[in-house]
């Protein structure tokens, strides 16, 4: 028995998220057709995380277990030729059988995409936010700031979810805005995440950035921790999931996915 760590990319659009769901379809289980395809056993797969309805993904990492003998170096193009054109295996190797894609990550990163141009760009159409009026990257870069550190983001958690249940103390390492021409990007990385919390860190930059919530409503949303005091829930389509964080030497999974 073999555990191999499939590392993908995908286009979330008409996925339901990651996570199999009766009457619906996921990423995770188009992925296990494809598996029982080259395989002929349909194996439990576990990913690194379980990206929202419509978020996508350039690097997201899961695990099967096999007895399959196909060889690593093939298992990407054998898995592709079953995989709908929005998915795409780019990397397999073996790890050791007690790895977890997920409890073993150390950290994500995430980047949020903003078209803002009043006139809609259609290559970016299905994978950012429109926003139509001048965004202020410095001012939201700055605002942004606030976020970093260790804190409890339980204001940047959707609302209804049992944040009771959860510790809701995250660290954040980086939180930044940037420009390239049209196109706005918030990018941040975290040792984990809260449902929704990107989206809402988002919602949040964009509601000051409207004059809707003061200058300083991070820093309020995250003192008193309640969701009404952060910004609105922004759509997922402009949500992607970058790139994975492991402990040197227990995969190599990372060092190629830029």
């Amino acid at each position: 028995m073999r555990r191999l760590l499939l590392t993908l990319r995908y286009d979330g659009t008409h996925y339901h998220g990651w996570q199999v769901q009766p009457g619906v379809v996921t990423v995770q289980q188009v992925l296990q057709d494809a598996i029982q395809s080259v395989t002929g056993v349909r194996a439990g797969v576990i990913g690194c995380s379980r990206t929202d309805s419509g978020v996508h993904a350039n690097m997201f990492c899961c695990t099967f277990d096999t007895e399959s003998t196909v060889p690593i170096e093939r298992m990407p193009l054998a898995l592709n030729q079953h995989l709908p054109p929005d998915v795409a295996v780019y990397r397999c190797e073996e790890v050791a059988l007690d790895f977890h894609p997920r409890y073993l990550a150390q950290g994500k990163r995430y980047c949020y995409h903003i078209w803002n141009d009043p006139c809609r760009n259609p290559f970016w159409d299905r994978y950012a936010l429109r926003r139509t009026g001048r965004l202020d990257e410095q001012l939201l870069n700055r605002a942004a700031a606030a976020f970093v550190g260790t804190h409890d983001f339980a204001a940047f958690c959707a609302a209804g979810a049992d944040t009771a249940a959860e510790d809701t103390v995250r660290t954040v390492s980086k939180a930044e805005v940037k420009r390239d021409g049209k196109l706005v990007t918030f990018t941040v990385e975290a040792d984990g995440f809260l449902y929704n919390m990107v989206r809402i860190m988002v919602g949040t930059l964009l509601d000051i950035a409207a004059g809707a919530l003061p200058p300083d409503a991070i820093e309020t949303a995250l003192e008193t921790g309640r969701r009404e005091d952060a910004g609105f829930t922004a759509p997922a389509l402009g949500l992607f999931l970058e790139k994975v964080y492991y402990e040197e030497g227990k995969t190599d999974a990372e060092k190629t996915s830029s």
